[in-house]
């Protein structure tokens, strides 16, 4: 399907959330990834995308200092305000111990509450083997949950072993093609949540016409009890 634009149609804004704390770094090479086919996917709508790339471990002394004063410096303000502003987010971190990093989870506690409510997000994350593969769902997908954003259905969970890796079938980068689901996924997303597409994902209010969800629309329109029993004690 083929995205209807209107003329004065403004670049779509992709933040990538990467926690990687080594250089270079897989966790980034999975983002990195995930960037590409996302911005791939929406180039095939013909809608362009400004990526901003977030490195967590360049700000980690600033995560640390606003956690126990609730003050964000000049770098992690800069980044919190890209955040707010984006139609979409992939957010990646190694695993530790079957979850998130702890400087990952701290980034994200940082953030004001209703930053993420009804953005898209893409979630990765990397580990030495494929035993911790069920830390996205275990861990990952509770927290954005909570953050009530929307996640993409696909997650990757990249080990060391699976970069160059091929399909079952010889055919191609098994990864990457992985990587290609979720940018696809994404970028759906993003585009009925700016607007440029119509589908369920757009919520039925918006904030600063920006496609959010308000607070007051967590629950929807109250309906007294009487009025749902129908009469009935």
């Amino acid at each position: 399907m083929t995205a209807t634009h209107a003329p004065d149609t403004r670049p779509l804004r992709l933040v990538v959330i990467s926690a990687g704390t080594s250089v270079p770094s897989s966790t980034r090479m999975l983002a990195d990834r995930l960037t590409t086919a996302t911005r791939e996917a929406l180039a095939r709508h013909g809608q362009d995308v400004d990526v901003t790339v977030l490195e967590v471990r360049g700000l980690a002394h600033e995560v640390v200092d606003a956690t126990f004063t609730r003050f964000p410096g000049d770098k992690l303000r800069s980044a919190l305000e890209e955040i707010a502003r984006a139609d979409g987010v992939i957010a990646v971190t190694p695993t530790y111990n079957q979850s998130f990093s702890g400087l990952f989870k701290s980034f994200f506690d940082v953030i004001d509450p209703g930053t993420l409510t009804g953005v898209p997000v893409a979630l990765g994350a990397t580990g030495g083997t494929v035993r911790h593969s069920l830390s996205i769902d275990f861990a990952l997908r509770p927290m954005f949950a909570y953050l009530k954003a929307d996640v993409v259905p696909t997650s990757v969970f990249a080990a060391s072993e699976d970069f160059g890796a091929v399909t079952p079938d010889g055919d191609g980068d098994s990864l990457a093609s992985r990587a290609d689901r979720v940018g696809t996924e994404l970028a759906d997303f993003m585009l009925r949540f700016a607007g440029v597409v119509g589908g369920a994902v757009a919520p039925t209010r918006t904030d600063e016409g920006r496609g959010r969800r308000t607070d007051d629309d967590e629950f929807g329109d109250f309906v007294p009890m009487g009025d749902l029993l129908g009469g009935a004690t």
